[in-house]
């Protein structure tokens, strides 16, 4: 039976090959999508732990930062540190924006780091693969090589430019965006001042303003306008467990105590894997079906019509008493190496491409070994049909 359904796929083996190819292409992106999709949980778990955080404090009723917007004063962590069992809490923004960089735009996600020392204070970059950690209070930073940016480079957020004194790895936010750290006072600057324009319109309403601008008494005039240029507000608080502490039991007393949304690292994970992720995966999951079912087609279509090509010698095997279950098993094996030669030429095809992907695509072995006993259903039933036609064949076709 072996040698029947060799020697079968020996004479036609060109139309079999060009098929398997094709059909390893199908499989090929079957597998970029399912890492597609892993790589979108892993980056929203890379960005939890490059936090650094236990615990995140936001806005009451929101589920920032990164899902919703999230704004609190920056006054806040100083109640927050008064608690037991707290270690270290550190104010942090997150503005996601278009860089300018050589007159290209590129999407990253700005991060404003909190005075404090890098692997103590969370929100810092965990590890640098290149230069050093931020040490003036303004216009250094720091980003992840997705980036492309270089050491020393000069790039423009807002209105200031910023030089890249080190690089960090793998600091991404949920949507797979570089991150790019900055001290916090100008990540305030970048993310809540106004422009020049509104400004000066603010300055101007304000001094219109009887009851702001009285005669011989401008008090009440010059503090509405330094507030109007002071930026108090941050995003989160980012807040690490001091030894022993219970995480459950030390956001509900922050909720407490200062009346704001507190969430532990199981339910933040909730959020960006379970809610902000969901609806790819079940994009995914669509194309995936998609795919598998034009997977069977092709497989069912190519096997059908090697099997009407060789009509007369099933007959032939009929004749000279061939049982039904040799000539299911030719044709079911040449099924099953269809699907064996497509499964390996997608798996060479998406481990390569892979890394060409501008999101991040991370390739599961266990994806791998699903793809693979899939594909084998796949084509197993695919042939149903051929070996449903070959076993009606009339015996007296050998002769007809």
């Amino acid at each position: 039976m072996i040698s029947l359904a060799g020697r079968d796929i020996l004479h036609a083996w060109g139309k079999f090959l060009l098929t398997g190819i094709g059909l390893g292409l199908l499989i090929g992106v079957t597998l970029i999508m399912a890492g597609v999709y892993r790589g979108l949980v892993a980056d929203a778990r890379a960005l939890l732990d490059n936090s650094g955080a236990d615990l995140w404090v936001v806005q009451k009723d929101t589920q920032g930062p990164y899902a919703e917007n999230s704004s609190l004063p920056d006054d806040t962590y100083r109640s927050i540190l008064g608690l037991e069992g707290v270690d270290q809490a550190a104010n942090v923004t997150y503005l996601t924006m278009q860089a300018h960089h050589r007159g290209l735009d590129i999407r990253i996600m700005v991060v404003g780091l909190a005075p404090g020392i890098p692997g103590a204070t969370p929100g810092w970059p965990p590890s640098l693969v290149a230069g050093r950690q931020i040490v003036l209070g303004h216009y250094e930073a720091v980003t992840d090589v997705a980036a492309g940016f270089a050491l020393g480079d000069r790039i423009i957020i807002r209105r200031h430019e910023y030089v890249v004194v080190g690089q960090t790895r793998r600091t991404v936010s949920s949507s797979g965006d570089p991150m790019v750290f900055i001290p916090l006072k100008d990540a305030q600057q970048a993310q809540f001042q106004k422009d020049n324009d509104a400004i000066r319109q603010s300055r101007r309403r304000a001094a219109a303003n009887p009851g702001l601008n009285r005669p011989g008494n401008d008090s009440a005039l010059r503090a509405v306008l330094d507030s109007q240029t002071a930026n108090p507000y941050v995003n989160a608080v980012l807040v690490t467990l001091a030894s022993g502490a219970d995480a459950d039991a030390l956001a509900a007393r922050i909720r407490r105590w200062t009346r704001l949304s507190v969430y532990t690292r199981a339910q933040m994970e909730t959020i960006l894997v379970d809610k902000l992720v969901a609806s790819s995966a079940r994009q995914i999951g669509m194309f995936l079906v998609i795919l598998a079912l034009v997977s069977a087609a092709i497989v069912s279509f190519i096997i059908y019509t090697l099997t009407m090509d060789k009509i007369r010698e099933i007959a032939v095997l009929k004749l000279i008493g061939t049982r039904n279950r040799t000539i299911a098993g030719m044709i079911l094996q040449q099924a099953l190496a269809l699907g064996l030669i497509g499964f390996m030429t997608g798996k060479i095809a998406a481990t390569f491409s892979a890394p060409l992907f501008p999101k991040y695509v991370l390739l599961m072995p266990t994806d791998s070994a699903a793809g693979l006993a899939a594909i084998l259903l796949i084509c197993a039933l695919a042939s149903l049909v051929a070996i449903r036609i070959a076993l009606r064949v009339d015996p007296a076709n050998a002769i007809g």
